[in-house]
């Protein structure tokens, strides 16, 4: 695999055309927050409204087993920007950087990694940022500026994003005040009326971030661009405009009532409609990016791609809500697999995925190619005729051809080493996958087997009846992984 990753690299590096182009493509990624493989009407979602989204599958390419490279945001995130699978990656979980500020930014990544942003950057385009970042505080080695991005405008810090009425938001590496009198991301109202509008400020982050990211877009529109939008929606806490809250049946919360903050972040008095709301607000965002796509004419030439970190939120204390009041289950958010966030069942790593491209990408086509978040690394480096760097491990293939209607191959497994939610292995090589929970608790589970072709929700395992399987995939993740001394896993890591 090394020889074939150096030969890859080599070919880059070399500067050979990978797709006959006569304009090197923009290229717009598209990133949502806690979004389900079953929230959006192109993989059948029935309640929540996603035209704009729902285009993109029309007009492009639809992937049907597409992962995460983990089941929460941080280390999602480095995945897709170092092209390294979690048994390389720097980041492994959530943590903190332990600056002891209030909006602290997460553990940051180092000056040595090499991400997409810096290979896109460094093929001639501009590049911004726009929306969480989650991989390094402002001035540090993990500062998006440091990491390849021209411009950057958003939260810094996943702590900060908890609420889309905070006290400020990052401008490159300055923070800008937005709202004087700011809403903090938790509170609960354990009596009397639940009041939408006393979790509301003067500016709503979301509008702010979409502005920025719409003027990145038109500065750079007659040169080649790397326009990345990690949007935050739809991750709690539930604050979407009343606009959208409205446009869909009361109906719905008259079961239960109002979410009174029980099981963590705000309250609100419609929560179905305010969720489905807060999705509908991210499809109203990436539809006027479309726009401003078609507005300059540049449709034709830009790589538009759409997925989420991590699966749906999870359940909490109260059965009635998800985290947040999210009502996952009510949308059927997970689209019937099994798990939510934080875990590496199919819920919480299998994501949407959307892929458009005129003239490359074939309108309203499909793929079912186990396909993962390293897998962007390559694939972007070879759309912009980048140089892929020599000392870096890199785990994913190119979609390239995959997207383009060919076939497309792997020759390892595709592994998860998740290190939060008390240890998580998973192992995924053609319809098998493994998986073992709890590594880092005193007694860690057996292991778990699935044939996902039949058994797509991981409801019989077959662990017992198929052990040199399951040994097979074991011995594949302990022999692509390396020991992370910052995020330590037993067992693994004490031999």
């Amino acid at each position: 695999m090394r020889l074939l990753l150096l030969i890859t690299a080599l070919v880059l590096t070399a500067g050979i055309p990978r797709v006959g182009l006569a304009k090197t493509p923009n290229i717009v990624f598209i990133l949502a927050d806690d979004l389900g493989y079953g929230e959006l009407g192109c993989y059948g979602q029935e309640k929540i409204r996603t035209p704009n989204i729902d285009r993109l599958a029309k007009d492009g390419m639809r992937f049907l087993q597409h992962y995460t490279g983990a089941p929460v945001c941080a280390p999602a995130r480095c995945t897709l920007m170092t092209g390294q699978h979690l048994g390389h990656a720097e980041i492994r979980t959530n943590r903190d950087s332990g600056n002891g500020r209030i909006y602290p930014g997460q553990f940051p990544i180092t000056e040595q990694i090499v991400t997409i942003a810096e290979v896109l950057q460094d093929a001639g385009y501009a590049t911004g940022a726009f929306g969480k970042w989650g991989l390094g505080p402002s001035n540090t080695t993990g500062s998006p500026i440091k990491q390849g991005f021209d411009r950057y405008f958003g939260y810094n810090c996943q702590r900060n994003a908890h609420s889309y009425f905070p006290p400020f938001l990052d401008s490159d590496e300055k923070e800008v005040l937005i709202n004087k009198y700011p809403i903090p991301g938790h509170d609960r109202k354990p009596d009397g009326e639940v009041v939408a509008d006393d979790y509301r400020a003067e500016t709503y982050a979301p509008d702010l971030i979409l502005q920025e990211a719409v003027k990145f877009l038109d500065k750079n529109k007659d040169n080649p661009f790397f326009l990345y939008c990690p949007f935050v929606e739809p991750h709690v806490a539930m604050q979407p405009p009343q606009e959208w809250i409205d446009k869909y049946p009361t109906e719905w919360d008259d079961q239960h009532g109002p979410y009174r903050g029980e099981n963590g972040y705000l309250p609100h008095p419609r929560p179905r409609a305010a969720y489905a709301a807060m999705i509908s607000d991210l499809d109203e965002h990436v539809g006027t990016i479309l726009d401003q796509l078609d507005k300059h004419g540049l449709t034709e030439n830009t790589v538009v791609i759409f997925t989420s970190d991590n699966g749906p939120t999870h359940g909490s204390r109260n059965p009635e809500f998800h985290v947040g009041g999210a009502a996952c289950t009510f949308f059927n958010s997970n689209g019937g697999l099994k798990g939510y966030k934080g875990s590496c069942y199919e819920g919480g790593i299998r994501i949407p995925c959307l892929v458009r491209w005129p003239g490359q990408v074939a309108q309203g086509s499909e793929n079912d190619f186990p396909s993962y978040f390293p897998d962007w690394f390559p694939t972007l480096a070879e759309i912009a005729g980048g140089k892929l760097p020599e000392q870096q491990i890199l785990d994913g293939v190119s979609l390239v051809g995959l997207i383009q209607g060919n076939e497309t191959q792997r020759s390892k497994p595709l592994i998860w080493n998740f290190n939060g939610y008390g240890g998580i292995v998973a192992v995924r090589d053609g319809d098998w996958k493994a998986i073992r929970r709890n590594i880092n608790q005193k007694q860690a589970a057996d292991w778990e087997l699935y044939n996902l072709a039949d058994d797509p929700a991981e409801t019989n395992d077959l662990a017992k009846s198929h052990p040199d399987i399951v040994k097979r995939l074991e011995l594949a993740f302990i022999n692509d992984r390396t020991f992370e001394p910052d995020f330590p896993m037993k067992i693994y890591d004490e031999r």
